[in-house]
């Protein structure tokens, strides 16, 4: 699958837009800038955090994840 991103300058292109995938009934999902996140989401990412702060996780610099995957 591939990903095709296009950047809408107004409601009325993306209307337009839209209207055009439909006609076509092709598979399509839509994102915003603006995410949010449910009750368990927030639950768990809070979680992570305090796992973090605690001790119980470490981080490593993205330059050697990086590093690692050079190449793939």
């Amino acid at each position: 699958m591939e990903m095709l991103t296009i950047e809408l300058q107004s409601e009325q292109e993306k209307k337009v837009l839209l209207a055009f995938l439909d006609s076509l009934h092709y598979q399509y999902r839509t994102e915003t800038d603006d995410y949010v996140l449910n009750d368990d989401e927030v639950k768990e990412m809070l979680k992570r955090k305090d796992d973090y702060l605690s001790g119980k996780v470490t981080t490593r610099p993205w330059s050697e994840i990086k590093k690692r995957y050079e190449g793939v």
